[in-house]
């Protein structure tokens, strides 16, 4: 078995910005000549969140307006308590997605549903520089 890391730099836009990644990871995956196995993507970062969705502008307005009702900005938060730095439902939403996902591979494609593409999400107040950690294992 064979493991390879690579990192992915991305920058986001703005709050709720959703940035299709699947290209990215795929690419990744041919470079890495492993055939087949897993990839796991995992954000470095307490604010952003990776996941798949059918990458298309309905879900992309409709996910964070979601998100928004579940922890809505004007809601007190204990880390403003704590930091004051605006961004307390950015921590939670993330945590409620997730940092990461694996999915697997073979013969150097990935093994997604055809509307289903790997997304991040950027959910902390500002734009971002953010580091997708990549995992690549299998022979």
């Amino acid at each position: 078995m064979t493991v390879k890391t690579r990192i992915i730099k991305i920058q986001s836009k703005k709050e709720n910005d959703v940035i299709d990644l699947t290209e990215k990871i795929s690419q990744a995956i041919l470079d890495s000549e492993i055939l087949d196995g897993i990839v796991t993507i995992f954000v470095k970062g307490s604010t952003g969140s990776i996941t798949t969705i059918e990458y298309e502008p309905g879900l992309i307005k409709d996910f964070p307006d979601m998100l928004s009702r579940i922890a809505p900005k004007n809601f007190k938060y204990g880390h403003e308590e704590m930091w004051h730095d605006g961004n307390g439902h950015s921590h939670v939403k993330a945590s409620l997605i997730g940092p990461s996902l694996t999915i697997p591979f073979t013969e150097g494609h990935l093994l997604l549903g055809t509307w289903q593409q790997i997304v991040f999400l950027e959910l902390d107040t500002r734009s971002r520089i953010r580091n997708l950690v990549l995992q690549i294992i299998g022979e």
